[in-house]
């Protein structure tokens, strides 16, 4: 009943919900390294996929996959459903969802490095020749 109830407070601790004002959100992606040249792309992506939000699991894709936390990252290939870390990011999906975006971010870069800003659909979708102001931030 102790482990139960430990697992139930952490896992409550880690995915607690915010909503990042964009200016927290920018200051939250330099600290961990985005470069400042791609800064208004990533701020319009995680606008357009998650509202900014770090707690958001949207709907079921056709593969039966789920796309996570602030980035909408999805766990059919980057992180795993499970207590354990696992996938490509070495990450939980619970851990993506932290209001700590650590994991969210490095795993988010790993995706880029790969694939580029095509992808996530929102980037393609919204984001090109369309990028918010961060300039007061």
């Amino acid at each position: 009943m102790k482990l139960f109830l430990f697992t139930t407070f952490s896992v409550l601790i880690l995915v607690s919900a915010r909503e990042f004002s964009t200016c927290e959100l920018v200051r939250q992606l330099r600290h961990h390294g985005f470069p400042e040249s791609k800064m208004r792309d990533w701020v319009c992506l995680i606008e357009k996929e998650s509202g900014r939000r770090n707690d958001v699991i949207g709907m079921m894709n056709a593969d039966g996959s789920w796309d996570h936390g602030l980035f909408q990252i999805n766990d059919r290939y980057w992180c795993n459903r499970s207590n354990w870390p696992g996938k490509e990011c070495h990450v939980t999906c619970d851990q993506l969802r932290s209001e700590d975006i650590g994991p969210a971010a490095r795993c988010a870069k790993l995706i880029f490095a790969r694939h580029g800003f095509s992808a996530w659909y929102a980037w393609r979708d919204h984001c090109q020749g369309a990028l918010p102001q961060i300039g007061h931030c």
